[in-house]
């Protein structure tokens, strides 16, 4: 395969791994920590609406999905792309940053939720999985 094509593909198969693995951690996260009593979590409005009702304990599970989707989706970057393999790791990172920086803007979450997700969760979790999987020969 073509090196820019094996790029290219690094990059999406990141994003969908990750998103997947991510979206797999939320799901199952819902069914360990329920939503508190009487709120309806399958709407963004109803998410909304139940996020001053949430404690520590239901903001766990999202920054693991957080940290593992970002972490799985760079390991896989980093396993197919052909050279500079930590660019590919960051890439990955970045835009899942972005995606979360987005979930900050429109959710109401507790500040101490935002900081430690966006500093936490993206980039260090790319990082570790460029610096693991990443040959010396890059």
């Amino acid at each position: 395969m073509h090196p820019i094509l094996r790029n290219i593909l690094a990059v999406i198969a990141g994003i969908l791994g990750g998103g997947i693995i991510n979206m797999g951690i939320i799901m199952l996260g819902s069914i360990i920590v329920p939503a508190p009593a009487g709120t309806d979590t399958s709407t963004p409005e109803g998410l909304q609406a139940a996020m001053p009702l949430f404690e520590f304990k239901h903001f766990v599970m999202p920054f693991l999905a957080h940290a593992s989707g970002t972490f799985a989706g760079a390991c896989l970057a980093v396993l197919i792309a052909v050279k500079r393999k930590m660019v590919f790791a960051m890439i990955i990172g970045i835009y899942f940053l972005a995606a979360g920086a987005y979930m900050v803007s429109i959710l109401p979450s507790p500040l101490w939720f935002n900081i430690t997700d966006l500093t936490l969760a993206y980039l260090p979790s790319a990082y570790l999985a460029g610096i693991w999987l990443s040959r010396k020969s890059d």
